[in-house]
């Protein structure tokens, strides 16, 4: 996340983060995980919960989930409902679905316009940017 914060710091009139959930078989918490979030986000509160997530991952459990829920003072009721909701559930399928039809295999993976980013540093990705801003403005 850090990087991807410079990124916006530098761009901040061209840049738009889009982040797609893709969690991994091998972990437990990675589907109830990223459906909290996703439920969270409905009431504006997605990137919160995801950052408090993984300033507690491994640990993830789905006491960590409610307390994580409590600690943004959530509407609990209505985060209950939306975590299961089939809405949310579609939301997480179709973040999936991108991911295998641009051959996402693991996580984290950049996209910049499309293009699959090789090297995941500050100069990599604004270098493909620049590139990307002087293509539009052909």
């Amino acid at each position: 996340m850090p990087l991807l914060e410079q990124v916006l710091e530098n761009n901040p009139d061209t840049v738009k983060i889009v982040l797609k959930n893709m969690p991994l078989q091998f972990h437990k918490f990675a589907v109830p995980s990223a459906l909290a979030a996703l439920a969270a986000g409905e009431q504006g509160k997605f990137w919160e919960f995801h950052d408090a997530l993984f300033a507690t991952s491994p640990k993830l459990d789905t006491k960590t989930i409610n307390e994580i829920a409590t600690k943004l003072e959530l509407d609990i009721a209505k985060f209950n409902t939306d975590l299961k909701s089939p809405a949310i559930r579609q939301k997480l399928a179709k973040d999936l679905r991108d991911a295998q039809e641009v051959g996402v295999t693991g996580t984290p993976t950049i996209f910049v316009n499309g293009i699959k980013l090789k090297n995941r540093n500050l100069s990599a990705i604004q270098k493909l940017i620049d590139e990307e801003l002087a293509q539009k403005a052909k």
